[in-house]
């Protein structure tokens, strides 16, 4: 009855329906309720709704880890999975961190476009996401 599928054979609207369920179930163990937005709210593409009423975290998906000048100073936290592991991170705190590092400032993609994204986690990235993998 039931057939696991490919995440490649899906679709890029599929994807994002997956990324949505998959990060959804790993917040719900830490007593998160989480809502998706039929359109990106303020940067959101889904809230996280904590249980003891009072955390709310306005959530972008993202394919892999990144960083992006727009979502500055919205409070956005940036959720991706990578592997089997499930990364939700606050934006601006880790964007701080990278820039700290002087690892993208000159790179052409943030300067021209204000945007870096990693298809895979670099090694000295690890320290920085690993108290943000749920």
């Amino acid at each position: 009855m039931f057939t696991l599928v490919k995440y490649t054979d899906l679709n890029a609207r599929q994807q994002e329906n997956y990324n949505f369920h998959k990060v959804a179930g790993r917040l719900a163990d830490y007593g998160y309720n989480s809502l998706r937005l039929n359109d990106d709210w303020q940067g959101a593409d889904f809230l996280a709704c904590h249980m003891n009423g009072v955390a709310l975290l306005r959530v972008q998906l993202k394919g892999r880890m990144t960083v992006d000048k727009k979502y500055q100073g919205k409070g956005i936290h940036i959720a991706f999975l990578h592997n089997d592991e499930c990364y939700v991170y606050p934006h601006d705190e880790v964007m701080t961190e990278i820039l700290s590092l002087n690892k993208i400032n000159t790179s052409k993609s943030w300067s021209d476009e204000g945007a870096y994204s990693w298809p895979n986690i670099p090694s000295w990235a690890q320290p920085i996401l690993s108290k943000f993998r749920v």
